[in-house]
């Protein structure tokens, strides 16, 4: 089992910056990969960056060059943050962290209960 418990969100006007953190606990030896979706209302949930356990990290087109990935590990815990600048409108959602632990019959997927980002314009 891993645990996620996000922070960071907030209220920012359009071109500000915002870093959020995600800290995973429990069975992080098993993690695979850590990631950050957003939700924005009556929208699908999209991937926004991922890191995976080597360090590489992939973003979503509308993000590149603005947010970056990074992680930090500790001997208990993992985490993960996401620095977003130059923030626009269109970035506000809720921003749920995720653990990928692959398993021999199955994978699992961890979420966080989502922070809410808001950018005002």
């Amino acid at each position: 089992q891993v645990q996620l418990v996000e922070s960071g969100g907030g209220l920012v006007q359009a071109g500000g910056s915002l870093r959020l953190s995600c800290a995973a606990s429990g069975s992080i030896f098993s993690i695979s990969e850590m990631g950050w979706y957003r939700q924005a209302p009556g929208k699908e949930r999209e991937l926004v960056a991922y890191i995976d356990s080597g360090g590489s990290s992939s973003y979503a087109g509308s993000v590149k060059g603005r947010f970056t990935v990074s992680k930090d590990n500790a001997k208990n815990t993992v985490t993960v943050y996401l620095q977003m600048n130059s923030l626009k409108p269109e970035d506000t959602a809720v921003y749920y962290c995720n653990a990928e632990v692959p398993g021999i019959e199955h994978d699992s997927s961890y979420w966080g209960k989502g922070t809410q980002v808001t950018v005002s314009s």
